[in-house]
């Protein structure tokens, strides 16, 4: 892939997208759609603003990298539109769906693809417009939200399952930086073991332990380390590793 300037996707290119993706599950995936990129009939140009083929070590790189894209651009404005969504998913395809063993690619569910711009509880499963959103909400310090993006761009990750979907919990600040001193290692860049299992401790058990405190607790009005004072001791495994 090239240098190319930003183009957002017509609906006849949103449904050219559709149609590739339906067609990857054969052993004989079909060439690459370059024309939806690059055609008048399937996206309109947006700026002058330069994408590159990057490779990012894992969505925090990737969100910082589409925060910088859109410096001069309305938050509003780029959260909402399906059509510039689809066609970075498209220019990052290589990386968002690199091809399984034997050659054959598993793009998943549309949504990581094709964004549910007026749905936040699914919005966030898209590739790229979720990790750049979790950026965005912590942007003026986005280390803090470093567990839910030290992961590879192309896979989800349980703690964005359980947690981004929520914009309750992912916009608050203090909670977040608990869960990422809970759950990521900043020696290996990486979370830690068995932070995304299903036992005790894990980001599932972490979820419910929130709604319970949300019975009793203002979670706005706690600073990370009270936050963490509060964990049962099941948690006591991964504050202490």
């Amino acid at each position: 892939m090239e240098k190319m300037r930003l183009r957002k996707l017509k609906e006849t290119g949103i449904m050219k997208m559709g149609d590739y993706l339906d067609s990857l599950g054969g052993d004989k995936p079909p060439a690459f759609p370059l024309e939806i990129l690059t055609d008048s009939s399937f996206s309109d140009f947006v700026s002058d603003v330069e994408v590159e083929p990057r490779k990012f070590r894992n969505k925090y790189e990737l969100a910082s990298y589409l925060h910088g894209l859109f410096s001069e651009a309305s938050p509003a404005d780029v959260v909402a539109d399906t059509g510039l969504w689809c066609w970075l998913s498209l220019y990052f395809f290589e990386q968002l769906c690199p091809r399984e063993r034997g050659g054959r690619f598993k793009p998943g569910a549309r949504a990581r693809w094709i964004p549910e711009v007026d749905n936040f509880q699914r919005y966030y499963r898209h590739l790229l417009a979720g990790p750049y959103r979790v950026f965005f909400f912590h942007r003026d310090r986005p280390e803090r939200a470093m567990a839910l993006l030290c992961g590879e761009i192309c896979k989800q990750g349980d703690l964005i399952e359980q947690l981004a979907s929520r914009q309750e919990l992912i916009t608050n600040k203090h909670l977040i930086e608990a869960v990422t001193s809970l759950y990521f290692d900043r020696e290996s860049d990486r979370n830690k073991r068995g932070a995304g299992g299903k036992g005790a401790g894990s980001p599932r058990r972490l979820a419910e332990v929130i709604d319970q405190f949300n019975l009793t607790w203002d979670l706005y009005s706690l600073t990370a380390n009270e936050f963490l004072g509060l964990l049962p001791a099941e948690f006591d495994r991964f504050k202490n590793n």
